[in-house]
C-alpha cells in the first residue's frame, strides 16, 4: 500500500472539480478510478472512450447526511505510524449547509477491540476503516467514506496550485533528528507565499503552549484558502494538472460515481460559509491519566448532543429559507 497522509484534500478536490466537469470529464474520470478502492458496478455514466462526458454530472439523490473522514498518517518505513490529522467533512445535501470537524487526535477513546487509547492509534491498530468505525462511535453519527493521503501527496497539491498565500501568525521552529531532518519547520512571523514544503511545516507545527490546539486551528484556516486557491480560474484550468499530481497518494472508498455526485453536490456549497471547528470544543474536554500519561477525556453524550445540535440547527436554517422563499412567492 502506498504512504498516505491528509489535510481535507477531498472536500477541497470535491469543490474545485464541481466547476470543471463538465470540461475536464475523461481527466477526472480517470483520477476517480486511479485512487477509489471501492468496486464500480456500473460504468453507465461514462464514456471512457472520449475526451468529454457524452452524459450530464451525476446528481448526489440522497437526503441523508454525508460524512467523510479525512485522514493524514505519519507513516514512515514500514511503520504503520499513527493517524496524525483526523477531520470530518459533514455536508447536508438538503441545506447545502457543511461542516469541517478537526478531531483532536490525543482524545481518549473506546477503540473496538482494542480498549481506550488516544484517538490516533486506532490507525496503527486497523487502517482507516478502523480510525473510521472509532471516529463514528466518537461523534455518534455514520461515517459513510474516508480520503487519506501522505506527506508527499500533500505537498504535490499545494505546488500544482502554485502555492497558497498565508499570514503567519509568529515564528516556528522544530528540529528532529528522527526524520533525518526531512521536516525541520523554520518559518517566520508575516505573510508568505508558500509552497508544498513550507505548507506542510505550516501545517504540522505544535510545538508551543498549545500545542494541538492550534495547529488544528492553522490546518482549517490553511484548507479554507487551498480550497479558494483551487476555485479561482487559474487553477480551474489546470485540474488535469492537479489531479495526476496528487492521484498516487491518495486512497478512498469513494467509488468513482459518488466522487462525481460528491463533487456536484460540492458545487453547492460555499466555501466561505464552510463552519470549521475543534472536536472536542474545549468546554467538553476534561484532563485525564492513562496510567502515567495525560490524555484529553471527553464527556461522550454531552459531545453526541452537541454535532446534533448543530446538524438541528442546519435543518432549521434550511425550513427558514424556505418559509421566506415562499412568503415572497
Amino acid at each position: 500500500m502506498l504512504k498516505k497522509w491528509l489535510w481535507g484534500t477531498s472536500l477541497t478536490l470535491a469543490l474545485a472539480i464541481a466547476g470543471v466537469i463538465v470540461y475536464y470529464g475523461y481527466s477526472i474520470v480517470h483520477f476517480a478510478n486511479s485512487i477509489s478502492t471501492a468496486s464500480e458496478t456500473s460504468t453507465s455514466d461514462t464514456n471512457q472512450n472520449t475526451d468529454t462526458p457524452t452524459t450530464p454530472v451525476p446528481k448526489w439523490e440522497g437526503k441523508e447526511r454525508v460524512n467523510i473522514l479525512l485522514l493524514g498518517g505519519d507513516t514512515r518505513g514500514d511503520d504503520a505510524g499513527r493517524s496524525d490529522s483526523v477531520m470530518v467533512a459533514s455536508i447536508d445535501p438538503v441545506s447545502k449547509k457543511a461542516h469541517l470537524f478537526s478531531v483532536l487526535r490525543d482524545t481518549y477513546v473506546d477503540i473496538p477491540g482494542h480498549g481506550k487509547s488516544r484517538l490516533n492509534a486506532a490507525f496503527s491498530y486497523g487502517g482507516a476503516e478502523l480510525t473510521k468505525q472509532t471516529v463514528g462511535d466518537l461523534l455518534g453519527i455514520p461515517i459513510q467514506h474516508y480520503v487519506y493521503t501522505d506527506f508527499i501527496g500533500f505537498m504535490a497539491l499545494v505546488d500544482a496550485v502554485d502555492g497558497i498565500d498565508i499570514d503567519v501568525e509568529k515564528d516556528m521552529y522544530y528540529t528532529s533528528k528522527a526524520d533525518k531532518h526531512m521536516y525541520d519547520i523554520d518559518l517566520k512571523k508575516g505573510l508568505q507565499h508558500m509552497d508544498g514544503k513550507t505548507a506542510l511545516q505550516y501545517v504540522r507545527f505544535r510545538h508551543d503552549a498549545t500545542s494541538d490546539f492550534t495547529r488544528t486551528e492553522r490546518q482549517r484556516i490553511f484548507m479554507t484558502e487551498l480550497a479558494k486557491k483551487m476555485q479561482s480560474t487559474t487553477s480551474l484550468f489546470k485540474i488535469p494538472e492537479i489531479l495526476e499530481a496528487v492521484a498516487p497518494y491518495i486512497e478512498t472508498d469513494l467509488s468513482p460515481t459518488q466522487m462525481l455526485k460528491l463533487a456536484s453536490l460540492g458545487f453547492d456549497i460555499n466555501v466561505n460559509e464552510i463552519d470549521k471547528q475543534q472536536i472536542p470544543p474545549n468546554k467538553l474536554l476534561t484532563n485525564e491519566l492513562a496510567g502515567s500519561a495525560q490524555v484529553l477525556g471527553v464527556n461522550k453524550p454531552k459531545l453526541q448532543a452537541y454535532i446534533q445540535n448543530l446538524f438541528e440547527e442546519d435543518a432549521k436554517s434550511s425550513e427558514d429559507e424556505s418559509t421566506k422563499v415562499q412568503d415572497l412567492n
